[in-house]
């Protein structure tokens, strides 16, 4: 069967959001942008411009009209390459992935370990009963089975994937699972009266997300959100570790506070934040904001009206569910980096258009929310945007890699003056850019603007 254009996969993408046929929309560009046999820029094509759509409905609701969308391939690329583009003050970034993190050859495949945070790190150890150098591990997973590291390393309360084939993922009980389940679920929990947009002229002025996130898929989200006009707090902890190349590069547009979860108080501040909040983003493992009180019913009963986007790694159904994971070891999980030796993406395409997709259905939901009222709550995945990615087939290898200098501009930002990649996503009627670049982690109180 011939492979879908990328005016097709919009589609197919658009109607699983809305049920609708999508509006006015100019999709330029080729796919041979990215290295490797994935449709990942059509894929990428495609989740700038449903996002950007999402926006354009917004702005309808305001009486204004938002022009024909706009989304470019190599834009839309270079969206999805961000972190590893972006500059401060020239310099490139550091590394993304700590010194144990990587793959490993065992003794009948290979395993992806994920050391990029301490806790990861020591379960790592922990599990294998091994110091903490990369000689040591390489020489202990050697000797051992793919599944027998992953299980080790995950009861320890690691982070592990085996490489897979299609085949073992498409029989496996998880990958079964996210089969059934839709790229995006959305779906009112409870009753709430229709909102009221006060008067702006950007799609999401005056609306109120709270942030809570880390890594990559949540915080593009609420990168995209920002750069469509809403007031992003994301709350992070004082204590916790970051990736600060990441923290940079998703920081645009947002302002930052901490707030420490594990006591009574930050709790008391965390609910009255999503007491006037108008979105939660949240990427916590699954059932871990529960744990404290702020399980999906809990927030429907806080604010009535709360739009709530959760996103996992391996799906909300299934014996992984609350499974921890990365866009790195779901590409190992689920077939999509097999071969002799492990072939990841060209980028973290899992990640980025998870974060792409949640942002366009956060405005779906806001203007389900306006027209018929409710509490609703979004759903996505790392392994549901896996498969549809998957399902897009396979294009020829580009013989280059593209370049997308002339996409970055500069800004001041609180690590100094910051090289990022450009908004990508043309809308007319208000086209979407950040207010402020990234500022310090926890610089900024834990309240909302007037």
């Amino acid at each position: 069967m011939p492979e879908d254009t990328v005016p097709e996969v919009l589609d197919g993408v658009w109607r699983t959001l809305t049920g609708e046929a999508p509006g006015p929309v100019e999709l330029t560009g080729a796919e041979d942008v990215l290295p490797g046999p994935y449709r990942v820029a059509a894929a990428a094509t495609a989740s700038v411009a449903a996002a950007t759509l999402a926006a354009g409905e917004m702005l309808k609701l305001r009486e204004i009209e938002p022009g024909v969308v706009t989304a470019d391939t190599r834009h839309a690329a270079a969206a999805f390459a961000s972190e590893g583009l972006s500059r401060v003050e020239g310099a490139s970034p550091e590394p993304v992935w700590a010194p144990l993190s990587g793959n490993y050859r065992t003794a009948d495949g290979w395993v992806r370990l994920h050391c990029n945070y301490p806790r990861h790190e020591a379960a790592v150890c922990w599990g294998l009963g091994v110091p903490g150098s990369r000689e040591a591990v390489t020489k202990a997973v050697a000797g051992r089975g793919a599944r027998e590291v992953e299980h080790a390393v995950v009861s320890a309360g690691g982070a592990a994937a085996q490489l897979r084939s299609p085949e073992d993922w498409a029989a496996h009980p998880q990958g079964s699972a996210v089969a059934s389940l839709p790229l995006v679920d959305l779906a009112p929990i409870g009753e709430a009266p229709k909102r009221t947009l006060f008067y702006s002229d950007r799609p999401l002025g005056g609306i109120r997300i709270l942030e809570l996130t880390h890594v990559l898929a949540g915080p593009v989200a609420g990168r995209v959100l920002a750069a469509h006009g809403a007031d992003v707090l994301h709350i992070g902890a004082a204590h916790l570790p970051r990736v600060e190349t990441l923290v940079r590069d998703t920081g645009q547009g947002k302002r930052s506070a901490f707030v420490a979860l594990d006591t009574e108080g930050g709790r008391a501040r965390l609910k009255k934040l999503i007491s006037r909040a108008d979105v939660l983003v949240q990427s916590f493992r699954p059932g871990a904001l529960s744990r404290i009180g702020f399980g999906p019913s809990e927030l429907a009963e806080l604010r009535p009206g709360l739009v709530i986007a959760d996103l996992s790694a391996y799906g909300w159904e299934g014996p992984w569910a609350r499974r921890r994971g990365f866009d790195s070891l779901v590409q190992m999980s689920n077939g999509m980096a097999f071969g002799p030796d492990p072939s990841p993406l060209p980028v973290q395409a899992l990640d980025h258009g998870t974060g792409w997709l949640a942002a366009a259905a956060v405005m779906t939901a806001l203007r389900r929310q306006v027209t018929d009222g409710g509490t609703w709550r979004v759903r996505l995945s790392l392994a549901g945007t896996g498969r549809w990615l998957d399902s897009l087939g396979r294009k020829e290898p580009a013989a280059v890699a593209a370049d997308f200098t002339d996409l970055l501009e500069e800004t001041d930002s609180g690590y100094g003056r910051l090289t990022r990649v450009r908004m990508a996503g043309g809308l007319p009627g208000a086209e979407p850019h950040w207010d402020f670049g990234t500022r310090l982690p926890g610089v900024d109180k834990p309240t909302w603007t007037p």
